[in-house]
């Protein structure tokens, strides 16, 4: 059946009807009055869900995008960055810094591991001249479905005195992520995934920390320099023509992640994962993280048994059910495949996308009781 596609991926996510026909309206001047009282209301909601008092900048660019503005805007030539690696995207902020001219330093854990806070405290223990000024690490790692520890990671970067620099993108929003709080200087994330909005919008805000470290930037990017989008934010405006729509579509989604609180919002993402993962285990498959403690709540990586595909998996899935799930990625391609709780997901997705991967392993031969990741399922869901 056509126009029944449900996205579990880990963005873009799906997205709500009351925000898909906010966007569908006729767009708006990026200089008017009344585009300039969206923004006011966007502005603070955004702290809301940063949870900051620091100014929070709004990109017209993707993810990688605000990555790079998290990065260019501070780092000089020659700098010393330690980037924490636990899979694809922690490794692009290392990319993004050595392409920076950054002297970087890689930490990096086997895929479908954490960063030990120890390991990073013993390093850091051991930079007696304080040479290193930046820490890179992401919160949520959805190529592997593993989340860093980043409240304790953060406390030992601060206590060192390096800038911290958090990749939220699918933790904000849905785990639990206390900018001000843990002390975390940089943050960003993209709208594509708790933000529940299709891509094409990026969040940052910063810490005064890393507010006087931008000053002493020489060679800030012009498109993503904080400065200049500050002062707009600063005005209810944008720095440059912004993506209308979309931001309209934000006003919307914001209110309605305030209407749901963000507690019960990470509550929410939290229960329907340690479901779908109790599920997984029902069903007889070996998830990719087997440690509870580190699993991600936005996204679950999942092994095929064995002689059945992850492409066979994930065409089953979308040709008789239009359930859309992932690939793994680089090394992890056709190894894992990967489903997502992220966003604008409820129980009943969660059921419908359980019993539709039983139905697609049990046409593909895979032998199993039939209903038990149902069954486990609805049982976790009504504890």
């Amino acid at each position: 059946m056509k126009d029944k596609t449900f996205l579990m991926i880990p963005g873009p996510t799906p997205v709500p009807e009351r925000v898909l026909l906010e966007i569908a309206k006729h767009p708006m001047g990026h200089r008017s009055t009344e585009f300039s009282n969206i923004l006011k209301s966007v502005y603070t909601d955004l702290k809301y869900v940063f949870q900051t008092k620091n100014d929070v900048i709004l990109y017209t660019a993707s993810g990688t995008g605000v990555m790079d503005s998290a990065l260019s805007n501070m780092i000089n030539e020659g700098d010393k960055v330690l980037s924490l690696v636990i899979g694809n995207f922690s490794r692009r902020l290392a990319k993004i810094a050595q392409g920076l001219g950054a002297d970087v330093e890689i930490i990096e854990v086997e895929a479908g591991k954490a960063i030990n806070p120890q390991v990073l405290k013993e390093r850091l223990d051991k930079d007696v001249n304080k040479e290193i000024k930046f820490v890179t690490l992401i919160h949520n790692e959805t190529s592997t479905g593993v989340t860093n520890d980043v409240k304790t990671l953060v406390s030992i970067i601060k206590e060192h005195g390096a800038i911290s620099i958090v990749d939220g993108v699918t933790s904000v929003g849905a785990i639990e992520c206390k900018m001000d709080e843990w002390g975390i200087d940089v943050l960003f994330s993209g709208s594509q995934k708790g933000f529940m909005l299709p891509p094409g919008l990026s969040f940052l805000a910063a810490s005064e920390k890393a507010w006087e470290a931008h000053k002493k930037c020489k060679r800030p990017d012009f498109y993503f320099n904080w400065t200049t989008n500050r002062k707009s934010v600063l005005e209810n405006s944008t720095a440059f023509t912004p993506a209308v729509s979309l931001i309209s579509g934000l006003k919307v989604a914001l209110e309605m992640i305030k209407e749901e609180g963000i507690e019960n919002i990470v509550a929410r993402h939290t229960k329907i994962a340690k479901a779908l993962r109790n599920a997984i285990r029902a069903i007889g498959l070996k998830l990719f993280v087997e440690d509870d403690t580190i699993a991600s709540t936005s996204i679950t990586a999942i092994l095929p048994p064995e002689g059945i595909s992850v492409p066979d998996i994930r065409k089953v899935l979308k040709n008789d059910y239009d359930i859309v799930v992932a690939n793994g990625q680089n090394e992890l391609k056709d190894k894992i495949f990967r489903m997502g709780t992220l966003g604008f997901v409820s129980e009943r997705d969660a059921i419908t996308a359980i019993g539709s991967l039983e139905a697609a392993l049990y046409k593909l031969g895979y032998k199993f009781e039939l209903g038990s990741g149902v069954a486990a399922l609805i049982k976790e869901l009504n504890k």
